[in-house]
């Protein structure tokens, strides 16, 4: 069996360039409402546009789920600026798909007034970084409706391809909708982030 390195314990944010992943609190709710209420933001999502007190029951299991084990154990992290760090304006889900497999699974959203700048993009790379480099997975996938444009072209923006397509599989808002899955191993991310550190230091 791989060997993964479980258990791991969410202690601090995980940062980039321009921007603090970490765990919810109640302070987030109307933050994370403002968008999850939105008829445009869930419309490829699995739920539905959410009242303050539903985003309020889903942040306090958010808040207190901060341990990676076992399969399905996971985190929804909230995305902030560094520059911003009071304001959550998307966030992030990684689980533990499956110990035994080395597999794991990112989900995603982001408030639509901070859109196109590419923090989408940085917030999923450093979770993919983080499950290769830290937790030593094999395989991290992620599981959208194909009609998402927007998360289609990040998944190829992060190197991950389609794999497979369920035809009318799920029962949603009253009509069958169809499942993508997108996914990316541990060696093609690395080559990945060899092949962009290698072209932005002048070596190709």
């Amino acid at each position: 069996m791989p060997a993964i390195r479980l258990p791991y314990a969410l202690t601090s944010p995980l940062r980039t360039p321009r921007l603090v992943l970490r765990a919810m609190t109640s302070a987030d709710v109307d933050d994370l409402h403002a968008y999850q209420s939105r008829d445009d933001v869930c419309e490829f999502l699995v739920y539905e546009p959410r009242s303050p007190d539903e985003v309020a029951a889903k942040v306090a299991v958010w808040a207190a789920a901060l341990a990676l084990r076992k399969d399905g154990d996971f985190w929804e992290l909230a995305i902030t600026r560094a520059a911003d760090p009071g304001r959550v304006i998307g966030d992030l889900y990684f689980s533990i798909a499956g110990v035994a497999d080395a597999a794991g699974e990112i989900g995603w959203a982001l408030h639509p007034d901070f859109t196109g700048h590419g923090y989408m993009t940085e917030a999923a790379g450093a979770i993919l970084s983080f499950a290769f480099d830290t937790l030593g997975l094999h395989r991290v996938r992620a599981v959208l409706d194909p009609r998402n444009q927007s998360s289609v072209a990040l998944c190829r923006r992060l190197g991950m391809r389609e794999e497979a397509r369920f035809l009318e599989d799920v029962w949603f808002i009253g009509a069958w909708g169809d499942t993508a899955i997108y996914a990316i191993l541990d060696r093609e991310w690395r080559e990945r982030v060899g092949s962009a550190a290698a072209s932005a230091s002048g070596l190709t």
